[in-house]
């Protein structure tokens, strides 16, 4: 066993056996604790993710279980931006536990971290001859500017442990250069409240019972440990080369803290396994760690990619029967495909399964702080829900979807949800995986979907008749019943009376009022439930939601289609559909509310593409004349900028171009135009703020040309050609560098300090499980040559 010893309370030889003979020294009973706490103000890491990852789980019994044969559940995740390993999350998706994990270089004059500017990469490490990924396996590659070194790290996690593996490989052609690893532990999901310390098998942090370790293969050369921009060691590094001091713990203080260790020398293909584990005690995390290390990497990597008899990511898309024709319908041979069918399957909490949420990712996380736990995109809403478990089926997925609808029963209002004083049945705006409230608004698009979901399970055969019946009386028939009657919502903050079809908060959580998207939602809702309870035989019920949804429906046009629009344009004829309405004449001129540093608008300025969801749903025909009508001014390219929806972009092997969409006019959910500053930097929202391309409307888009020529009997080869080579391969050309499709990319207004490119992503929310899942539902509509979420039972009754 190796020894080590503190030699000076300002320098800290931790030098290891190696080879060549040098010399081993072993610790005294003397700590040096680190000075500086707690630390700088801690925030989350970039929001633009180039890569996730975790281990694939097979379920058991439609849940997760350590009992399973193969052994316990990872629960591990991993992010990957600008190069580096970002959030790490362990135990429930949301709770991360470190802000990155970072490599240094230094050499006899100079000092590169992976935060400084490098020429990157990435690929992935298992794929097919065609080139398609088959597992969340990363290979990224970091070059010095000035050529002095490249690095390659390969990132995946152990299935068989709670373990994040890494290998490093560093080239060098230059003499005395050394290797070095920082890790910035935000221990239990927040960046203050930690300690750390060194210890014979490596680095630990931890925060009450919650550990993470940091060990290599080969033991550490030096290490120590600090407050994050005081102590680190980083600064000494980047300014000496050297570290003149090393603690060996934070003391009695917590704060933000870090992990160093010099991993030695490099030169020609120097490898380093590294090993960053979790646990909930010392010794069970360094245990994790142990073990991953002495699996080693090759048979770490192949059980994660699912080699042998190993069940792994490729098994995963081995058992997904439409994959193989569907990549026929694709523009890249099924590159971004395969990505998005283990991204979104890779977005599922394993202690609750079935909770699928919305991003890996904390919105603008660099200038948001991280002094408390933040879920960001990391939760449950249930309309990306319901997007990614329509994905699901559409993948041939049935198992997953079919726990995510059984999940639902979680996060729907009942007499036993946490302060609830008021009526039930409806679904809460924002959980986390656990079900625990956050946001509580009510949006009735979210109370439908549900009932949406269940009848596409049953009429897939997923759901059986007395499954669906059962169902009915615990979760749908309440559901059905606030889509009708309406109530009180008394829960937290909010106390307001909800009378359908206008909804709280529509899909953009912004607004109250009558929205054609919440009401597409809310009729194929309706017409849906009453078909289940018809099923159920609860025929008096049944007819009422007939009923009801067929006097929304009546009122469609009156209350959201204006025929006395004030946009001004050539394009437009005065007639279109609006974004919202706080009341039932869509040709008053009522302001809708400010919203996100942005004022109100009068309501007929304001374009959204909610009104395409009443043809994907089946409400409208695609041929009906107020949608025809309102394509002109949703198109138009000539408004003003702050109205403005639609941009286009151009393909870079010069083929054409593709139309992307904002969410709506006004929009403010963005950087700023003038000062370049992210959306709510510093906690205020400014006047400039401006929401930008959202790259899943060219999906909403594609579908509605799908039902458009479906209508006009054009659907032909030319044109499903037609179609995949502008919106399919237009979401594509959205996708990043490692096939994350964003939430927003940047339209080229304003101010662009943060140096984005034109038609790729910002810094809101990427990988966007929504839009993963609109790519998928866009290839397989495509594939058969029918809208996946169209509801043909709305269709008919509304004829």
């Amino acid at each position: 066993m190796k020894k080590y010893k503190l030699i000076t309370a300002s320098l800290v030889a931790l030098s290891v056996v190696a080879c060549g003979g040098t010399k081993t020294t072993e610790h005294s009973a003397a700590e040096v604790a680190a000075p500086g706490a707690p630390g700088v103000e801690p925030f989350w890491a970039y929001a633009g993710k180039t890569g996730i990852g975790t281990a694939y789980e097979q379920y058991r019994k439609g849940q997760y279980s350590d009992a399973a044969a193969t052994g316990p559940v990872s629960k591990v995740w991993f992010s990957i931006a600008k190069g580096m390993i970002t959030e790490t999350m362990f135990g429930l998706i949301h709770q991360a536990q470190i802000k990155d994990m970072q490599f240094v270089v230094v050499g006899p004059n100079f000092t590169v971290t992976e935060a400084d500017e490098l020429d990157v990469t990435i690929d992935y490490l298992h794929q097919d001859a065609q080139g398609r990924p088959l597992s969340l396996a990363y290979k990224v590659v970091s070059k010095d500017k000035q050529g002095r070194f490249s690095l390659e790290k390969h990132i995946f996690t152990d299935p068989d442990g709670q373990t994040l593996f890494v290998r490093s490989i560093f080239n060098t052609q230059l003499e005395g250069v050394k290797a070095y690893i920082s890790v910035n532990p935000y221990v239990d999901n927040n960046g203050l409240d930690d300690f750390a310390k060194t210890t014979n098998q490596g680095l630990l942090a931890w925060q009450g019972d919650s550990y993470l370790s940091l060990q290599g293969a080969a033991p550490f050369k030096q290490m120590s440990v600090g407050f994050t921009g005081v102590s680190d060691g980083l600064n000494a590094l980047k300014t000496t080369q050297q570290l003149a001091d090393v603690y060996t713990s934070t003391g009695e203080q917590s704060g933000n803290v870090s992990l160093l260790a010099e991993l030695g020398e490099i030169g020609e293909n120097s490898q380093f396994d590294l090993a960053l584990s979790f646990g909930n005690s010392e010794r069970s995390s360094f245990q994790q760690g142990q073990a991953s290390l002495a699996r080693g990497y090759q048979a770490v990597l192949d059980n994660y990619n699912g080699k042998g008899a190993a069940i792994g990511w490729q098994d995963y898309l081995e058992s997904l029967a439409p994959l193989k024709n569907m990549t026929a319908q694709t523009a890249d041979n099924g590159k971004l495909l395969y990505t998005s069918a283990m991204v979104l399957k890779a977005q599922e909490d394993k202690t609750h399964a079935g909770a699928l949420i919305a991003s890996l990712s904390n919105p603008w996380g660099e200038t948001v702080s991280a002094k408390t736990g933040s879920t960001g995109y990391k939760a449950v809403w249930v309309r990306d829900f319901y997007q990614v478990a329509m994905a699901f089926m559409a993948l041939g997925d049935t198992a997953t979807a079919k726990t995510a609808f059984s999940y639902l029963e979680k996060v729907q209002v009942n007499s036993k949800t946490p302060g609830n004083k008021g009526d039930t049945g409806w679904f809460l705006q924002k959980t986390h995986v656990d079900g625990e409230l956050e946001w509580v608004g009510v949006q009735l698009d979210q109370t439908a979907m549900p009932l949406m979901l269940a009848w596409k399970l049953h009429q897939a055969g997923v759901l059986s008749n007395s499954e669906l019946s059962d169902w009915y009386a615990r979760m749908l028939k309440p559901a059905a019943d606030f889509l009708v009657d309406g109530g009180r919502a008394k829960i937290l903050w909010n106390d307001t009376q909800i009378t359908p079809p206008a909804t709280q908060q529509e899909r953009w959580e912004e607004q109250a009022g009558y929205s054609p998207s919440t009401t597409a939602a809310v009729v194929a809702g309706l017409i849906t439930a009453a078909d289940i309870a018809t099923l159920a035989g609860d025929d008096s019920n049944a007819k009422r939601y007939l009923a009801t949804a067929k006097r929304y429906n009546a009122n469609i046009e009156s209350t959201m289609f204006t025929t006395q629009g004030n946009l001004t344009s050539d394009a437009t004829d005065g007639e279109y559909f609006i974004r919202i309405g706080q009341d039932q004449d869509a040709n008053s001129n009522t302001k809708i509310a400010a919203n996100n540093g942005r004022e109100g608008f009068n309501k007929k300025l304001i374009l959204d593409g909610g009104f395409l969801e009443l043809v994907r749903y089946g409400v409208r025909d695609a041929l009906a004349p107020s949608i025809v009508k309102t394509l002109p001014e949703y198109d138009d390219e000539t408004l003003p900028s702050n109205l403005q929806v639609k941009y286009s972009f151009e393909f870079t092997d010069g083929s054409g171009t593709f139309p992307g969409y904002r969410r709506y006019g006004n929009d403010g959910y963005g950087e700023d135009e003038v000062t370049g500053a992210n959306y709510a930097e510093g906690g205020v929202k400014t006047p400039g703020q401006r929401g930008r391309v959202w790259p899943f409307f060219t999906g909403e888009r594609g579908h509605y040309e799908i039902a458009a020529a479906q209508a006009n009997n054009a659907l032909d080869s030319a044109k499903q050609q037609q179609i995949k080579n502008t919106y399919v391969k237009g979401l594509e050309s959205f996708a990043n560098a490692g096939m994350m499709l964003p939430e927003q990319v940047w339209d080229g207004v304003g101010n662009n300090k943060p140096g984005y490119q034109y038609g790729q992503g910002t810094n809101s929310a990427t990988p966007l499980a929504w839009t993963h899942s609109e790519y998928i539902k866009l290839v397989r509509s495509l594939s058969d040559k029918q809208v996946w979420d169209h509801y043909p039972v709305v269709a008919d009754t509304l004829k």
